[in-house]
């Protein structure tokens, strides 16, 4: 059998959106699994909204998503002749004909059907033009368009996830194939680069099921059995509809920018829809690889859950060495404007099991790094309200204590020792000692082990804040 040949086709008409992504991840997986390959095609045929910019916004997304092509990106619009040359094909074999009715004229007729209530159709038996008026308007050098003649009889394909689904032809109009000024609609385009790519699946969002027997019948016009389909579910929002911007972010770039891991998308975004048997949530690249079936894809929607997501990208960032997170974490810290020269590593070693985003984790490595984003929480300040008095006398107990510990003495384990000597020596309780200097150090009262906040910080920084807290 021939390996797979799939394609992820979007139009550069605005940014990579989460269901696209979802779409292009499946592709790349089904390529993945089946040693096949990859496409990238962009269907930039609406030259008034397709911009470069657009196309590099999609680029880049895919690219952070880890979700790569094996070949293009194809522009559509570079094939306009090849389009042109198969509509002309149909038109030859009498699988399709011109169509000299003028914009006002079809208005009229939609009009017409309007007032009847029922839907618009084109149907060549009542709308062509009489022969002398096509001969009138030909030689006169009118524009035409040319329709497809949709053969009445069932078009009925086995669907990858839906299974068996007829329609049948006569129900179906009479549909434009290239405009009057030689452009390809899109059902013809995208069957006639389909055919010249090779594509054997085509893996997409279900709102296409009402393409597809118009594609299916073009594909036998033109002498090609139709290649496999598999539509997939849609994403809804957890309140039941259509995701969009109510829902959050639907951009798959805004969800870089919130902090979430490439890793942890791509198995948030491979599981909307698709199942790969048993309990297990966290899979990483090659268990997605390895298990992604067709026939695990679901037929009913998904829910795009936002704090499902936060989740799972809390359990990458407890889960990935801390090299893998060094350049997502200064990504974050430059849009938070910190500069720092510092190794990253022990802070991001510090604060990460306690962070379900990389924003939140530079955040916390930023208050760290500089005092002046210490922000005191409403549980520091009951904390500290609660102490009274002896919050700011054990913090000083505190300064006095570790000012003693000089460079080569301040990590963890030796400052953890100093300071359980000295609720020991003093009878105060352990936690009112490590408790104040959170919040003197943080502002919360919420941190990794206090040793190790008071390492990561420094000695210098460490006492200087202790000492402003203390009074």
């Amino acid at each position: 059998m021939t390996a797979p040949r799939v394609r992820f086709a979007p139009s550069p008409t605005g940014y990579l959106h989460v269901g696209g992504a979802r779409t292009a991840l499946f592709n790349w997986l089904y390529a993945r699994a089946t040693g096949g390959t990859f496409v990238l095609r962009i269907e930039d045929t609406d030259k008034e909204r397709s911009t470069p910019a657009h196309t590099q916004v999609i680029l880049d997304g895919l690219s952070w998503l880890g979700v790569g092509w094996d070949e293009g990106p194809f522009f559509q619009g570079a094939y306009a002749e090849r389009h042109h040359a198969d509509a002309e094909r149909l038109l030859a074999a009498g699988r399709a004909y011109k169509d000299y009715l003028t914009a006002s004229e079809l208005d009229i007729e939609r009009a017409k059907a309007k007032a009847l209530g029922a839907p618009f159709r084109f149907e060549r038996a009542r709308h062509e033009l009489p022969a002398a008026e096509q001969a009138r308007r030909k030689t006169a050098g009118m524009p035409y368009a040319i329709r497809f003649a949709m053969p009445d009889a069932e078009i009925a394909w086995d669907d990858a996830v839906h299974g068996h689904i007829s329609w049948q032809g006569r129900d179906l109009d009479d549909f434009i194939i290239l405009r009057s000024d030689g452009s390809a609609i899109y059902n013809m385009a995208v069957v006639s680069d389909d055919i010249a790519m090779a594509i054997t699946h085509v893996i997409r969002g279900d709102d296409h099921i009402s393409n597809t027997p118009k594609q299916i019948a073009l594909y036998r016009a033109l002498g090609h059995e139709p290649p496999v389909f598999a539509h997939v579910p849609m994403i809804l929002g957890t309140d039941g509809k259509k995701l969009s911007k109510r829902h959050g972010a639907t951009a798959v770039g805004d969800y870089r920018d919130m902090g979430i891991l490439p890793a942890a998308m791509r198995n948030f975004l491979a599981l909307l829809g698709w199942s790969p048997g048993g309990n297990d949530e966290i899979l990483p690249e090659s268990d997605l690889i390895a298990r992604f079936t067709l026939e695990h894809i679901q037929k009913k929607a998904a829910v795009f859950d936002a704090a499902k997501l936060e989740w799972m990208n809390g359990q990458y960032l407890s889960m990935l060495p801390v090299l893998e997170l060094l350049a997502p974490v200064r990504r974050q810290l430059d849009l938070l404007h910190v500069q720092t020269e510092r190794d990253l590593a022990p802070l991001i070693d510090a604060v990460k099991t306690r962070s379900r985003t990389v924003t939140h984790l530079a955040e916390q490595i930023a208050v760290r790094l500089d005092a002046s984003r210490i922000v005191r929480d409403d549980k520091g300040s009951q904390f500290a309200a609660k102490l009274g008095d002896r919050f700011a006398a054990n913090l000083r107990l505190v300064h006095q204590a570790l000012s003693v510990c000089d460079a080569s003495e301040w990590n963890a384990a030796l400052l953890e020792a100093a300071l359980k000597r000295l609720a020991e020596s003093t009878g105060v309780k352990l936690g009112d000692v490590m408790q104040p200097i959170r919040v003197a150090l943080t502002g919360g009262t919420v941190s990794e082990p206090v040793p190790e906040l008071l390492a990561v910080v420094g000695r210098e920084e460490s006492l200087a804040r202790i000492g402003r807290a203390g009074g």
